[in-house]
């Protein structure tokens, strides 16, 4: 168990808080908020050190500004080979072109909007700071107040941020007297504001953190019974991890998405142009075997909609997995696979769900992702859904209040079920 900021006397101490707020912006402004659900998210962690008068310190990332570095505009490897690869006198105009559209990039990834919204959120001002480590960013949090809100600006401006820089993350942890982290969606990264920092102050887990630890920590190492897991997404390769943590705990195991297709035809069946990975069809009939051998329920869809080509207005046909026509491909589980599906989901008592049943992107594909999420909300279980597609599908159809969690973190989330250690969470204090 870690600790949280419910074990330390926050009361008068300045507390640096890594929390998530790489929110999707408007692509032509780069002011505008397009999804707030990370800032929400974080809510419960800042109030509760507002209400117990702490002087609160945030920092965060947005996107990839691979262009700046430590406050300075600097064309990184990729864009100078691309300059040098041009005659000699073009290069002038090329590196300035290239440096114009890196500040309207950068400019985009401020986190200054991000700050104004949380000012209206709290009802108190956040002071938005101008630099990281710089001179405004040290005054202002000099000055903060016990009560007081402020976000530092865009974490990976800096190049030391991903490199876990220990000069960095002493200088971040030189603001604050405690460090809470509350980004699960970064856990998985050791970087100087989500690992390095807490070599330098004792280091607990706000709510968002404590609660993916409860849910997912919880229903790995101790869930109720009947326990399922829900695969899906495209290749077996990126959930082979997954599958095989899960085999040794589950009780069913459900396969979907288009990592179903190799499975098929590992059994002999055909499908057409259906995504396939030829060189994991040895690893999903071993995969299929262990089960077997173990006892597990292993689920494969028994039917499929075909396409004749990959656009949501192709023309379709429901065939069984392993019977796809010649020069169709399978774009979503079938009829009949989404009662079966649904017949285990409603059976269990332990659900974990990551990765669509089909291509979710296009809304004629879209219908077994749909029923797989009526079924879990339908069912009297403890339910998590693990961040990504399958997350965006609950939040969509408006299901969210009816999973018990949803978590924030995609790729944190994947290696927690792989049974990976987070560098983020392993980095806080234990009980």
């Amino acid at each position: 168990m870690k600790k949280t900021i419910e074990d330390v006397n926050v009361q008068g101490k300045k507390v640096l808080v890594r929390v998530d707020f790489n929110v999707p912006m408007d692509k032509e402004t780069g002011t505008k908020i397009t999804d707030e659900n990370r800032i929400l998210g974080a809510l419960p962690t800042i109030k509760y050190l507002v209400d117990h008068k702490a002087a609160v310190i945030l920092c965060s990332h947005m996107g990839k500004p691979h262009n700046v570095f430590n406050d300075t505009l600097k064309l990184n490897k990729k864009e100078k080979a691309k300059i040098e690869a041009l005659p000699a006198e073009e290069q002038a105009a090329a590196t300035e072109a290239a440096l114009e559209k890196a500040k309207k990039d950068v400019k985009k990834l401020s986190l200054a909007p991000v700050a104004a919204r949380l000012s209206e959120l709290l009802g108190q001002e956040v002071i938005m700071a101008k630099d990281v480590i710089g001179p405004d960013a040290q005054a202002k949090a000099a000055a903060l107040q016990p009560g007081q809100v402020m976000l530092l600006e865009n974490l990976r401006f800096h190049a030391e941020e991903e490199k876990n820089d220990p000069a960095f993350a002493k200088a971040l942890a030189s603001y604050a007297e405690i460090y809470v982290n509350d980004a699960f969606g970064t856990a998985h990264r050791a970087h100087a504001s989500t690992a390095g920092v807490a070599d330098y102050l004792p280091a607990v887990s706000g709510f968002l953190i404590e609660k993916e630890l409860k849910f997912m920590g919880g229903a790995l190492e101790n869930p109720q019974r009947p326990f399922v897991a829900i695969l899906g997404g495209a290749k077996v390769s990126s959930k082979i991890g997954v599958i095989e943590n899960l085999i040794d705990k589950v009780d069913a195991l459900i396969i979907g998405g288009g990592m179903a297709y190799t499975f098929a035809k590992a059994m002999g069946g055909n499908v057409g142009n259906s995504l396939l990975e030829e060189d994991k069809l040895d690893l999903a009939r071993e995969t299929m075997e262990k089960a077997k051998a173990k006892g597990i329920k292993f689920l494969l869809p028994i039917d499929t909609v075909a396409a004749d080509n990959f656009s949501n207005d192709a023309n379709t046909q429901v065939v069984p997995i392993g019977a796809i026509p010649e020069g169709w491909e399978g774009m979503d589980i079938g009829p009949e696979t989404e009662k079966l599906f649904a017949e285990t989901i409603k059976n269990a008592k332990t659900v974990v769900w990551n990765g669509p049943m089909g291509v979710f992107e296009f809304p004629n594909f879209a219908k077994g992702t749909i029923a797989v999420a009526q079924a879990l909300a339908d069912a009297d279980c403890i339910s998590i859904v693990g961040g990504g597609d399958s997350a965006a599908a609950v939040t969509q159809l408006g299901f969210a209040d009816k999973i018990s969690h949803i978590s924030t973190g995609g790729g944190a989330s994947m290696e927690f079920l792989e049974g990976k250690t987070l560098p983020g969470v392993a980095a806080l204090n234990d009980k």
